[in-house]
């Protein structure tokens, strides 16, 4: 299986309902060191997984949509508690909605597995990594 993965930042503002989250109950920032990881069996005609530009380019598309927001304040998100696992798969479903409209290319189609990690900091991160076209 071919790999390849690309990098950015955001940065949120969020709050959590429910005592499990102790003091994120009250407002708090996170910056997200968020990978995006493309998988196909076989490379493209042009010997590659995806495009890597694309990649970058739609990736940083997704998280201007959340970065410096105050994510309690956003429609979408209303009622949901904002943790790193709902954010990796609120930003695979986008990504995952690029690659269906073809922004990642014209070989895109051919990707087969689809992963994102966010890390909140060196030591704790979380992630959603299915196959495309059944995520679970």
């Amino acid at each position: 299986m071919y790999s390849v993965r690309v990098r950015d930042r955001v940065m949120i503002a969020h709050s959590f309902k429910g005592e499990i989250f102790g003091p994120a109950q009250r407002l708090h920032g996170a910056t997200y060191l968020v990978d995006v990881t493309f998988e196909r069996p076989q490379l493209d005609p042009d010997g590659l997984v995806v495009d890597i530009g694309r990649a970058h380019a739609v990736l940083a598309e997704v998280l201007a949509h959340i970065a410096y927001r105050n994510l309690d304040e956003m429609p979408e998100f209303a009622g949901v508690n904002t943790t790193t696992e709902f954010l990796a798969r609120w930003i695979f479903e986008r990504v995952r909605e690029a690659i269906a409209a073809g922004r990642l290319g014209p070989h895109a189609h051919g990707l087969t597995g689809l992963a994102v990690e966010l890390a909140e900091s060196d030591i704790a991160w979380a992630g959603y990594r299915a196959a495309l076209g059944r995520a679970e």
